[in-house]
């Protein structure tokens, strides 16, 4: 076990294709974002109070030598490490916790990013780090950011990733929690530092609110088409996006955490069904084709990003016994089965394939 020395960057001062900038304080805007957050994000808050006490329990270190990602099967964080791990394999292989700490984690084609909680200390801001790996954890690139981590993803190729942090005191929030969503372009070294001021879409017309907020981004094949949440006016919406266009739509209300299907054909989403602030959520797959929508067979609260461990099967972290931890789960994207229990203690699946 060694501990990473390779310097980072703070977050370039930098956005996509429409320039963030500061916006004033209003009333209206600090009554929106309390509803949204109140009513959107659920235990999400509770997460953010929680990382900010005990993300730094775990030191950062590297992967040791010789765990990679090449041997195809599932990967995760381990809880009483946490740092990456691998599943037991099929052959008989235990599992084995080797890679490098995160607080979140996901791995696509030759790429994987992790998330990190950076230590802080009380009343100064959250802060995260983001880093790039190949599949052998050589390190390829690292950014700080504000925040909390929450959400991270890695399009099929590799080449294109996002992450979402919770931001504390954002200008129109001074003393509140928003998310802010990143997406990075390996290829071209690109960085959109937030996909808040994206041409939006609405009902069929283009939509301007001070309390757009997105999370949870999801990416096609095609390292173009994406996938995200949007909230605005105490609603959500699934939302397509184009990156070369600059543009998103929305296309169906009620849809968080999307996860788009390996073959790009339904999304696995978290679905508002109660107004209980203790029980809001559900697992759901939509299909695209139509926009039906159907429920899996996994019956307990999920504030989780499913991962898809193949074209049947989705992955997922639930609150352990314990209060503490999450173990992680699995259960049929056809509604039919029942859960299975993966591994206990762990979070953040991510399912690889030979190369």
């Amino acid at each position: 076990m060694t501990t990473e020395t390779t310097p980072d960057t703070e977050l370039p001062d930098r956005t996509g294709p429409s320039d963030l900038t500061d916006r004033p304080v209003t009333a209206a805007r600090l009554v929106v974002l309390v509803v949204v957050v109140l009513t959107l994000l659920g235990g999400a808050l509770g997460y953010v109070l929680h990382a900010r006490q005990h993300g730094a329990r775990h030191r950062a270190v590297a992967a040791d030598a010789g765990f990679t990602l090449d041997p195809p099967g599932l990967y995760y964080r381990d809880a009483a490490s946490g740092r990456i791990a691998r599943a037991a394999g099929s052959d008989g292989a235990p599992a084995t916790v080797g890679g490098p700490s995160c607080e979140r984690f996901y791995a696509s084609g030759d790429r994987a990013l992790c998330l990190r909680a950076l230590p802080g200390t009380p009343g100064t801001p959250a802060r995260t780090q983001a880093v790039v790996y190949d599949r052998q954890f050589h390190q390829l690139q690292a950014l700080t950011l504000p925040g909390v981590p929450n959400r991270a993803r890695v399009s099929p190729s590799g080449q294109v990733l996002s992450w979402t942090a919770f931001a504390v005191g954002d200008s129109y929030a001074v003393s509140g929690f928003s998310t802010r969503t990143s997406v990075l372009d390996l290829r071209t070294g690109y960085l959109i530092k937030s996909i808040e001021d994206i041409p939006l879409t609405l009902d069929g017309a283009r939509y301007h609110a001070a309390d757009v907020n997105y999370w949870g981004v999801t990416f096609a094949a095609d390292d173009n088409r994406f996938y995200a949440t949007v909230s605005t006016g105490g609603r959500t919406h699934l939302v397509e996006g184009d990156l070369r266009s600059w543009s998103a739509r929305a296309l169906k209300e009620n849809v968080e955490c999307p996860s788009l299907s390996p073959d790009g054909t339904r999304i696995a989403f978290k679905k508002r069904v109660s107004a209980d602030p203790a029980d809001p959520w559900r697992l759901y797959v939509l299909d695209l084709a139509d926009l039906s929508e159907h429920p899996v067979a996994e019956n307990r609260n999920l504030d989780d990003q499913a991962a898809w461990l193949d074209g049947r099967t989705l992955g997922y972290a639930l609150p352990a016994k314990d209060g503490r931890t999450t173990d992680l789960w699995s259960v049929p994207a056809d509604g039919t089965g029942a859960p299975r229990l993966l591994a206990a203690g762990a979070s953040s699946p991510t399912a690889l394939t030979a190369r």
